[in-house]
């Protein structure tokens, strides 16, 4: 079984720029597909940010588009997810999540394994 180890989040000014990491061990990346979710405070789901899938190709939600990215290194089997010009809205605990799938999906319920969750918090 493998694992998901999720690294860099944090307190960043509305603006500024951080990047997220997601080692997945155990995992190939060329035969899953994986996703960025969050959660903000007071929000009972998660919902989907950005994903790649098991051939490159990468979705991101509308919100986030073109001031988020999500990447891959599939030789240190690790996913990232680089986050600019945040605003407090982007504030959420933020997972990555697995499927062994070709394609990304926008529904939390169809990732079958899920990283611990890291904390952004978005404030000057």
């Amino acid at each position: 079984q493998g694992q998901l180890v999720q690294s860099g989040g944090g307190l960043v000014q509305p603006g500024g720029s951080l990047t997220l990491s997601c080692v997945a061990s155990g995992f190939d990346l060329s035969t899953y597909t994986m996703g960025w979710f969050r959660q903000a405070p007071g929000r009972s789901e998660r919902e989907f940010v950005a994903c790649i899938s098991r051939f490159g190709g990468s979705t991101l939600d509308n919100s986030v588009k073109g001031r988020f990215a999500v990447s891959r290194d599939t030789a240190k089997s690790t996913v990232y997810l680089q986050m600019n010009s945040v605003t407090p809205e982007d504030t959420a605990v933020y997972y990555c999540a697995a499927r062994r799938s070709n394609a990304c999906h926008g529904y939390a319920r169809e990732y079958d394994d899920w990283g611990q969750g890291t904390v952004v918090t978005v404030s000057s």
